[in-house]
């Protein structure tokens, strides 16, 4: 997850008032994507999930940040 300008190349999906942009093709290969703002004991950030196949030895297939 970053901030960026949008490209030719990006989806733009706007949300609650946030704007989001995914490249179009990495969107056709991990939706449906989540992106939740989280609060718990360990802090709070944004947890991000999609279909995304990743190897076992990185978790459960979704990051927070």
């Amino acid at each position: 997850m970053a901030l960026d300008e949008p490209k030719d190349d990006d989806e733009i999906v706007k949300n609650n008032g946030v704007t989001f942009l995914v490249n179009k093709e990495l969107l056709d290969q991990v939706k449906p994507i989540v992106v939740d703002f989280i609060e718990s004991g360990w802090g709070s950030g944004f947890s991000i999930s999609s279909s995304l196949k990743k190897p076992e030895s990185c978790g459960s297939g979704s990051c927070s940040c």
